[in-house]
């Protein structure tokens, strides 16, 4: 999978979206590769919005949507603070060229926006938590598997 379906994909999953996983695929495709391959908006970040909008949307999209808007600025913000844009190809010019280096850099992207996102989503519905699918995240073992556990146990010990 590609960087936006796998946070969306993952997401989904591991805290009961919904979704099957090929309706998230296809609903997360077009985002792959910076919008369409266009190189724009990275496509982590974008699932990150998709996967927030799932799960803060879920039961009342129309009441919501507000706070639906506010939390895709706060990743917004969050993933530009620590990467320094949320243009694929800025993001990626430096390793455009070397295959091995740039498949690293996006999952690691991948990652980190997925966890923003499922820290964002359990902080505002903590009652997902005892939902958490762990048995899909350890049978994953990616690092958005990594991120999500960590989160799991941040978010039952405290």
């Amino acid at each position: 999978m590609l960087c936006t379906e796998a946070v969306v994909v993952t997401l989904n999953n591991s805290l009961g979206g919904g979704l099957t996983d090929a309706q998230a695929v296809a609903m997360a495709a077009p985002f792959c590769m910076g919008l369409g391959e266009s190189g724009c908006l990275c496509g982590a970040l974008s699932g990150a919005v998709m996967a927030t909008g799932l799960f803060l949307g879920k039961d009342s999209p129309y009441r919501n949507r507000s706070d639906m808007r506010d939390s895709a600025r706060q990743l917004h913000d969050a993933f530009k603070t620590s990467n320094g844009a949320t243009c694929c190809r800025v993001l990626t010019k430096k390793v455009k060229h070397d295959k091995k280096d740039h498949l690293r850099q996006c999952a690691n992207l991948t990652a980190e926006a997925a966890e923003m996102a499922a820290r964002l989503i359990l902080q505002k519905r903590p009652e997902l938590i005892d939902s958490l699918n762990k048995g899909f995240i350890v049978k994953r073992e990616t690092r958005i598997g990594g991120a999500l556990l960590r989160l799991f146990y941040y978010f039952t010990s405290s």
